[in-house]
Order: C-alpha cells, then structure tokens, then sequence
C-alpha cells in the first residue's frame, strides 16, 4: 500500500458525504499535495485578474450540501491574496456549501496581533473580523507569528505546527553534538518543542531589533554553543537577517556548522544572496509558500507539510480530535522534499 495515501479513498472513512477542496491562486501546489494524500480530486474552480486589477473567481462544481476546504495562502502579494480568500468564501457560501475553512497555511499580518503603539490598527484583528464577516466557519493555519491571533476570532481556529516535520529531516541527518538555538527568548519556548523533538539542549539568542526594523542584532547567546552543531529554528523569514546574525554569532562563539530551518520562507528580493553567503550550511523551509521573488538559495532546501495538512482536513471533516497531530513525531522516511525551488509566476491580467 502507498504510505503516501491517508486512506485509499475519503469516501471509506467519511460518514458525512464528499469533501471538496478547493485551491487559489497562491497555494495550486500544496493543494494539489493535499489531495493526493487523501486520495481525491482537486475541485475545478476559475481564476481570473482583469487588466484594471480587479480579481475574479467562479466555482465550476456543486457546493450544495458540501464540507469545502479552500487552500489560500496570504503571501506576496499579501492583499491579492488576501481579497482572493475573501471572495472565494463568499462564492462558496452563496453556492449553498455548508460548512466552508479557509486553509490558510501562511496568515500574513500576524505581526499586527496588538495595538503598542498610539492610533495604530490591529490588523490581524481586521483580517479575523473579515474572514468571519464573509463568512467562514473555521480556520485551519500553521505556525502563526502570534498565536494569540486565534482569540480574535468567533469561528474554531486550528492551529497546526510544523516541527515535527522540520526536525524529522534533521534526525535523518543524524548531527552529531546538536544544540536547538531560538534567535530570541521570543521564540523560546517553541523552540523547546523542536528541542524535545530532536533530543538535544536548547540555546537562547539575545536580540535587539530598531522599531518595525527587519534588521535584527545579536547581542550575547545564552547557552553554550562551542564545538556544537547548531540548529537555528524560527517560524519565518523574510531577509534572512535574524538567522544570519544568529549564525555569524554562533560561529563566533566556536559553532562547528549552523544549519536553520523556518515554517514559513516568506524571503524579499536579495534574500537568496545573502542566504547563500552566510554561514548557514542549509536552511530547511516547508512549502506553506511556493511565490517568491527570485529562485531560492542553493543551501535552501523545501519539505512539504501537506500530509500533516491533509491529516487535519480528514481529521476536521470526521469530527475527530486535530490535536493528536500537534507534536507527534514524524518518521524520517515519511519527509517529503520539494524539488521546485522557481518561484511562482507573478499574477498576470487577462
């Protein structure tokens, strides 16, 4: 049997009729991914962006009575994405669909989980209060920035992570003398999870950043990091600065090789470069982002997170519990790698 299959088919454990999935603009692969773990067919569905902007979807099968799942990322570009996601769930809850979750794997604007300054917005408030006005009944996400974003919504929030397959492509590598390190005592205590997960201690990052600055300073490691492997974790990235500052640091210190892995490769223009002439041996991303804009690093390597996706839909979709899935640990030859590293094509008008 194909490990690779969930189940032969979602109809021999599905009691409540077929799901339907759905995939936008930004997230075609993933999806994709998705429903060939489950063993169905991706929904057919019409994207279009005319010549002033302006974006438009249509739904090309029956809804009615339907469990839909729509795999929507908000990456670049963030607000076509985003707008994309709110049209789909509207099409689908004017089409009579029952239920319908927005599958989100990155949720852009979870920086903005907090009003700390004066006459700011919360944004990720704004973007809950949106998805539950159109319509939405549930959120299925992975590694938010802020994971208290999920108290801004109305609706259930599951919220997945994806360490357990992270670190299982570490332990393949078998490291010798491994320390986990969290670039900040932000991200300390996720950290220890993807510590627990590998076995090994945890080291902490002392870092300074100037206000809404991406630039990141390293100022002391806490821990020892000398004659170690260290493994940078962090949920995303979008210069690369903080893992490289944190790489510079730990070499500094004695490291022997810095490897770094992220949930999310967000990654601005001239990322790549800096990427590859860092210490940084090989930065591990997963497939949560599949547009970037230029081709990523050649010490970048991407796993897919869509089993654990496709688990939760099942999982959701059965009325079973999704939590099981939060830190079991994943076997090694079950990592899958992606071999496309070109970034997506950009949106183009029709």
């Amino acid at each position: 049997m194909d490990r690779s299959l969930i189940c032969t088919s979602a109809k021999e454990r599905d009691p409540f009729g077929e799901m339907k999935i759905f995939a936008g603009s930004a997230s075609q692969g993933l999806a994709r991914s998705i429903c060939r773990h489950l063993g169905v067919s991706l929904a057919k569905s019409e994207t279009k962006v005319f010549s002033e902007g302006n974006i438009f979807v249509r739904v090309l099968e029956n809804v009615r009575g339907r469990d839909v799942y729509i795999v929507q990322g908000t990456e670049q570009p963030v607000n076509d994405n985003l707008m994309e996601l709110l049209f789909w769930i509207d099409a689908f809850k004017r089409a009579s669909a029952t239920q319908v979750t927005a599958v989100i794997p990155f949720f852009s604007y979870a920086k903005g989980d907090k009003k700390d300054e004066p006459r700011v917005s919360i944004r990720a408030r704004v973007i809950a209060d949106a998805l539950e006005a159109v319509g939405a009944d549930r959120v299925l996400t992975m590694d938010l920035h802020s994971p208290q974003i999920q108290g801004f919504f109305k609706i259930p929030v599951d919220h997945l992570y994806a360490g357990p397959v992270l670190t299982a492509y570490f332990r393949k590598l078998r490291l010798p003398d491994l320390v986990v390190a969290a670039p900040d005592v932000g991200f300390a205590k996720p950290a220890q999870r993807y510590a627990d997960l590998m076995g090994c201690n945890l080291v902490i990052g002392n870092k300074t950043r100037p206000d809404h600055e991406e630039r990141a300073e390293i100022l002391d490691i806490i821990g020892e990091v000398e004659g170690k492997n260290v493994l940078i974790v962090d949920d995303f990235t979008i210069s690369g600065g903080t893992l490289i500052e944190m790489a510079h640091a730990c070499k500094a210190r004695g490291a022997k090789d810095v490897y770094a892995c992220v949930s999310h490769g967000v990654f601005s223009k001239g990322s790549a470069e800096k990427i590859r002439n860092s210490p940084i041996k090989t930065l591990v991303l997963t497939d949560t982002i599949g547009n970037w804009p230029e081709p990523l690093a050649p010490n970048c390597r991407r796993v897919s997170v869509s089993r654990l996706f496709a688990e939760a839909i099942l999982s959701i979709h059965q009325r079973e519990s999704v939590s099981r899935l939060f830190d079991t640990e994943v076997e090694p030859e079950l990592v899958e790698e992606c071999a496309d590293d070109e970034p997506t094509p950009a949106r183009s008008p029709r």
